[in-house]
């Protein structure tokens, strides 16, 4: 697939203990379907081929021998077929019996993985009647092929050269020290676990956990694969549990106690940048005791199934709400520290009825609750001018006055007039200059107050306005201290919205009018007491900015990368014409406006995303943006 994505199934089939033809023609159909379907590594359940619960039947060489006979007829399956796929079976190696994973394309057998940690202990007997992997790389011979066998085995794909697969077997996950920890630390960006699970209450989340905590620590993806119906119910149950994580999150799990074939796409491109960019110094690819043997991925073309939520900055999920409550209380106590240093008495704000300085404003309350200060001394202004309304006037002042703090209105229309004068410019010229003499006297308003009663101006401007260049330099750009320097717009919302819920009465009533006011700088005159400008017109949607600010600052990737998941994302909702038009928007401002974001005030970093050039984002004023604009469709 393009841009990195890889097809992977985690493949639960039928099985009947012991009855080795019937599993094998079991998953010989399935790899045909999985590799229709576009799958390039397709894994299989723990001891499949025989089943897992053979008990000492695992010790019959008549098993054992149909078995390795079982293993071959799989391999020669799949000749013709470009891709990688992991079938589970106990095999002999110099005497001893394995419980085994083996690799398998293009009808040959590349390598052969031994369980390395053999649980001994509840239901599980496998000391019983296997042995534990040896230390060093060897080979094993079935029948007559000799293949390398060892744990130190990377599937390197010669057409996509950050695929690289390594393997490990059930328990191996559960050990303090999993052999996934040492294949990930020698290049391996995707592990692929054969498992055999039983299910008790309560397990199944604790294994989910496991899988994505283990793709997050590794930075990698984790293809887990589960028995399920026909193995024995004599003491136990097996439920497929199907696992497919990158990363740290789960992008697939199947449904307990159904059997089938799970796929999603890993990332492996974003992982393999992924380290570098966090971890280098730990992962690389070494030589050392492994070894690097190659396969061709499947070159089947098809849909990306897995999610892309459109707005990745806001929390999802059944702890979305404690998470936003979190976000809140980073906010304040960020200021609230400010406050404390600076022996501040009052923090002054500009509220011009809008989202951004309804959230600063709820902070700023938050933060003098935490420090059991009088919310008299948070000094708020609205700042009528030519482009205010009355919504958005009146908002303001419900806002004041349902939070407790000090209101105050300030006109600022004759202060602007009188300025005009000064520097020559025509009042009906309503051009740059006309709108950004507003913002700066408002600014200077707001720095003069807090002069004169001792305060500090807290900023009201977010992160996509920041990204965008949204505001005026100098003007809105500046505060004393800035509460939501690394909030995008489309949590601004949230924020607010859950704000108003948890305070309720008069303060969840204006700020349900706020949210539902359209979004606008207000700088223009009113005509007929509408607004003319709309900033979502002007700019682009904040939906659309947001979505294309995360995958380019946090992940880093190519602009047409971003197109081609936001056609995912948005389908539907915007075709592929509107996203990159208002994607090459996001790319000329991102370079354009660097200038602004090289002297923000200081803010504190609330999610993964920052663009403060002290800390996440350092990037000079002159870049060009050619490379990046040229590379969208």
């Amino acid at each position: 697939m393009q841009y990195g994505f890889v097809k992977v199934c985690a493949a639960t089939v039928q099985v009947k203990v012991a009855d080795v033809q019937f599993n094998t023609q079991g998953i010989i159909e399935a790899i045909g379907e999985s590799y229709k379907n576009g799958s390039s590594v397709t894994v299989f359940p723990e001891l499949c081929i025989s089943g897992y619960t053979c008990g000492d039947l695992f010790n019959q060489r008549v098993l054992q021998e149909s078995v390795e006979k079982a293993v071959i007829e799989v391999a020669e399956a799949t000749a013709g077929m470009h891709a990688l796929v992991f079938v589970g079976a106990p095999l002999v190696c110099g005497g001893k019996l394995y419980n085994c994973a083996v690799a398998i394309s293009d009808g040959e057998v590349l390598g052969v993985i031994p369980k390395t940690f053999l649980p001994n202990y509840g239901e599980f007997y496998e000391q019983r009647n296997f042995s534990c992997a040896p230390k060093e790389n060897g080979e094993i011979s079935i029948l007559g092929r000799i293949v390398p066998f060892g744990t130190n085995l990377i599937f390197k794909c010669s057409d996509n050269s950050d695929l690289k697969v390594s393997a490990e077997i059930c328990e191996d996950l559960w050990a303090p020290k999993s052999p996934s920890v040492s294949h990930a630390l020698a290049g391996a960006t995707v592990i692929v676990n054969l498992s055999c699970s039983n299910e008790i209450d309560g397990k199944a989340e604790y294994r989910k956990d496991l899988v994505k905590m283990q793709s997050a620590k590794l930075v990698c993806g984790y293809v887990y694969s589960d028995a399920g119906d026909g193995e024995s119910t004599t003491d136990a149950v097996f439920a497929g549990h199907n696992i497919i994580s990158e990363n740290g999150k789960v992008l697939a799990q199947s449904k307990l106690f159904e059997n089938g074939l799970l796929y999603s796409e890993i990332d492996v491109q974003c992982v393999a940048d992924e380290r570098k960019r966090t971890a280098s110094s730990f992962f690389a690819e070494s030589a050392g005791d492994y070894i690097f043997i190659p396969f061709k991925s499947n070159p089947t073309k098809g849909e990306l199934t897995r999610a892309f939520p459109t707005t990745p900055f806001v929390p999802s999920g059944n702890n979305r709400l404690e998470r936003m409550d979190a976000i809140l209380s980073m906010q304040a106590k960020g200021l609230e520290k400010r406050l404390k240093h600076t022996g501040a008495q009052t923090a002054v704000i500009g509220v011009s009825g809008g989202l951004d300085s309804a959230l600063a404003l709820l902070v700023i309350c938050r933060a003098f609750r935490i420090l059991n200060k009088n919310l008299k001394d948070v000094i708020a202004v609205t700042m009528p001018c030519f482009g205010s309304t009355e919504k958005t006037k009146n908002n303001s002042l419900k806002l004041m006055e349902a939070l407790g703090v000090t209101g105050r209105i300030i006109p600022i229309e004759e202060s602007v007039k009188r300025h005009f004068a000064d520097i020559g410019h025509n009042e009906k010229d309503y051009g740059v200059t006309f709108e950004n003499a507003q913002a700066r006297i408002r600014t200077l308003v707001l720095m003069d107050l807090a002069n004169e009663y001792n305060g500090l101006v807290i900023g009201t401007g977010d992160l996509s306005e920041l990204a965008l260049g949204w505001a005026t330099y100098n003007g809105d750009h500046m505060s004393m201290y800035s509460v939501n320097c690394s909030v995008p717009k489309t949590l601004v919302k949230q924020l607010v919205k859950y704000e108003g819920e948890r305070l309720g009465g008069r303060a969840q009533s204006v700020l349900e009018s706020i949210l539902n006011t359209e979004i606008s700088p207000e700088l223009l005159p009113v005509s007929e007491g509408k607004q003319m400008q709309k900033t979502e017109d002007i700019i682009g949607p904040y939906i659309l900015h947001d979505f294309f600010l995360f995958y380019a600052v946090r992940f880093g990737f190519r602009p047409s990368k971003i197109a081609f998941i936001a056609e995912y994302a948005f389908k539907g909702v915007n075709e592929a014409a509107t996203i990159s038009k208002w994607l090459k928007v996001f790319y000329k401002r991102f370079f354009s406006q660097q200038y602004k974001r090289s002297c923000v005030p200081d803010g504190i970093k609330v999610g993964e995303v920052s663009l403060s050039p002290r800390g996440d984002w350092r990037m000079p004023s002159d870049a060009i943006a050619t490379l990046w604009t040229e590379d969208i469709n």
